[in-house]
């Protein structure tokens, strides 16, 4: 009797030990990651093609707010177009440099591309709990590399500095201060990203018309598809309503004549 009464505690025991690890475990999955500076394109940022591109700055600070972003553009693949959207309450700056090796587009060589912007706050800045978003309209974007990265120092109204430069390398461990990286899609036929000719194209009013026509084509195809689709259900549906009522009809005959 003994020893059944004690089997009976230790497999209690057990159990409790195991749900402590696995609250455990829950609990350190749970925290959240220190939030970093992420760049994200609006749309798809396409070999060869233009983007805009989105800048994310969150600040989880609580006694300071982010006064200063510094975003530096990679100088082993240099972009021939770089322009900032206006934000409220910040100040942009354009920091442009010499190549080493010049640039060709639009069939024009350019000795000199932007190597930095720099966005400065006019108040308070980012405040603690919240992020902005700070766009760049980007172009021609290259095509010999899948992925580019982009070097950002975030300033605090304490005056700390968050060095976000560390470049990420596939199969290691994330750094500490990771550098905000761009993943490139294939190219297009036409070289231009979805995001290139929604924001970058329609700022410089060449390309914007296209793209527009484009998706009034695409927006007539599926109305007439809806449409087609809505004739033949409605055939449908006639089709069987009269078979019910015909068949309403022959089973009350049936019971008349019974």
């Amino acid at each position: 009797m003994q020893a059944s009464r004690v089997a009976p505690r230790r497999i209690a025991s057990r159990v409790a030990a195991a749900a402590a690890v696995a609250g455990t475990a829950v609990l350190t999955l749970s925290v959240p990651a220190f939030a970093h500076v992420t760049v994200q394109p609006e749309g798809t940022a396409a070999k060869g093609g233009y983007a805009v591109v989105d800048f994310k700055v969150p600040n989880e600070r609580d006694d300071a707010s982010t006064t200063k972003l510094e975003v530096n553009l990679p100088t082993d693949h240099p972009i021939a177009s770089v322009m900032p959207q206006p934000i409220p309450g910040w100040t942009v700056k354009i920091t442009k440099s010499k190549l080493d090796k010049p640039l060709t587009m639009h069939g024009e060589k350019i000795d000199e591309a932007v190597s930095k912007v720099t966005w400065t706050a006019d108040g308070k800045g980012i405040e603690s709990g919240y992020f902005q978003k700070f766009p760049l309209s980007v172009g021609a974007l290259p095509e010999d590399t899948d992925q580019l990265a982009f070097k950002a120092i975030q300033t605090y109204s304490d005056k700390e500095v968050v060095r976000w430069i560390e470049v990420p390398q596939k199969g290691q461990e994330e750094p500490e201060n990771p550098a905000p990286v761009l993943e490139l899609a294939a190219a297009t036929d036409d070289h231009h990203g979805a995001a290139g000719a929604k924001g970058a194209s329609d700022e410089s009013g060449k390309s914007g018309e296209s793209g527009t026509s484009r998706t009034t084509a695409a927006d007539k195809d599926s109305d007439g598809g809806s449409d087609t689709t809505a004739r033949v259900l409605g055939v449908v549906g006639i089709v069987v309503g009269a078979a019910g009522v015909a068949y309403g009809v022959l089973a009350g005959r049936r019971r008349t004549a019974a």
